[in-house]
């Protein structure tokens, strides 16, 4: 089963690029983890079929071809335009078992039904993106979060938050200078982690689109780790080292993970200057190793080899 902390940064791309195979088995874009190949909003009306084409040939050369480098190959997920076209894909192209699933995009409701197929399959991983109207309302929210528990919630890996669509259905565009969290978009990243979260959906971030200001991803990604989000979408190769520096694990809270998911931990102890209660924490505790087993470990300040508590 592929853990959602797998996905890292996330890289998004046009299904119309020529060099797909290059990237996804060459190595051409070192440290890359998962990309999304997009059939939709990357890709103008009248270059679909040629995305479409491109896509087919990507897929015919990894079903022939072994990786290139010695490097890991990333997950690879397609984005169609719609739902009619994902169902083409994903059920009359025998080659789409190359891939490892599909983003589903401005989902709603009332396409659970649409994307059922895919629900029902055992082959995909789904990543449905909220990005509509309908996500501003926490009732509309816990509506589709109880629909989707209901319809073959393990083979969703993570639900994508789209900001920039979601700043789009307000008229608005991200300020240059303030994060995404001192936008509306705000206050639904927290609504979405308190409902879809507590029902077990990981979460993604959304994309900070602004690549000449290195302090304001840095800034967002602190508020991306504190909500729990377990990656983040990406538009430049630039940001795929900063993005995952951000989801190392700090050394003090892989070392309280550790004590708190102790067999023989106390009920109730102290460690680094704060309480732990593993009937409390142990849900962080879990998150916190299969983070670090993905990122690894962060030493921060201190000057030290970890070890692990015994």
């Amino acid at each position: 089963m592929t853990s959602p902390y797998a996905l890292g940064a996330t890289l998004y791309m046009p299904a119309t690029r020529p060099d797909l195979f290059d990237i996804v088995r060459g190595g051409k874009i070192p440290g890359l983890r998962s990309l999304v190949i997009c059939l939709e909003d990357a890709v103008a009306d009248g270059d679909v079929s040629q995305g479409l084409s491109n896509l087919q040939c990507l897929l015919k050369d990894l079903s022939e071809h072994e990786a290139i480098g010695s490097h890991a190959a990333p997950l690879v997920f397609v984005r169609p335009r719609h739902a009619d076209m994902g169902l083409h894909i994903a059920g009359d192209w025998p080659l789409a078992s190359q891939l490892d699933g599909f983003v589903l995009p401005k989902f709603r409701l009332d396409d659970l039904e649409t994307w059922r197929p895919l629900f029902q399959s055992p082959h995909w991983n789904l990543m449905p993106t909220l990005e509509t109207a309908e996500v501003f309302d926490s009732r509309a929210m816990q509506e589709l979060r109880d629909a989707l528990s209901a319809t073959h919630p393990e083979r969703i890996l993570a639900l994508r938050i789209g900001g920039n669509d979601l700043l789009a259905v307000l008229g608005l565009r991200r300020h240059r200078s303030l994060t995404i969290y001192q936008s509306p978009v705000g206050y639904v990243i927290g609504m979405l982690t308190a409902l879809m979260g507590s029902a077990g959906f990981a979460l993604t971030a959304p994309v900070c689109e602004r690549m000449d200001n290195p302090d304001l991803l840095q800034a967002e990604l602190e508020l991306d780790m504190a909500h729990g989000l377990v990656g983040k979408t990406a538009i430049h190769p630039g940001q795929l080292a900063v993005i995952h520096r951000a989801l190392k694990v700090p050394l003090e809270d892989y070392e309280a993970a550790m004590h708190i998911l102790n067999e023989q931990a106390p009920a109730v102890f102290k460690y680094d200057g704060a309480m732990l209660e593993p009937a409390t924490h142990r849900a962080w505790a879990v998150r916190m190793v299969d983070r670090a087993s993905h990122f690894g470990i962060d030493p921060g300040s201190r000057d030290q080899q970890h070890k692990i508590p015994a």
